[in-house]
């Protein structure tokens, strides 16, 4: 079939998700337009200190998906939903 190949390989995203997962957040990834949209929400009771900066998330899942960092757009939770 002619068309671009995807970018975005879920499958990729597993570990991450589930590292992600055992301090309270989600993830969830979509393509579109040649971008890669991601966005990291918090759950009740997420460890606030337990996700890095949005840069160096951003390098991770260049790295993890084998894609430009400028061609990732990165959502995090408000900081101030995850305060004690």
């Amino acid at each position: 079939a002619a068309g671009e190949e995807a970018m975005l390989d879920v499958a990729r995203l597993e570990p991450l998700q589930l590292s992600l997962g055992a301090d309270g957040y989600r993830m969830e990834a979509r393509e579109s337009g040649g971008r890669i949209g991601v966005r990291i929400s918090a759950s009740d009771g997420a460890c606030a200190d337990c996700l890095v900066p949005k840069n160096i998330m951003r390098g991770i899942l260049g790295q993890v998906l084998g894609v430009a960092e400028d061609v990732i757009d990165l959502t995090y939770p408000a900081l101030r939903a995850l305060s004690l």
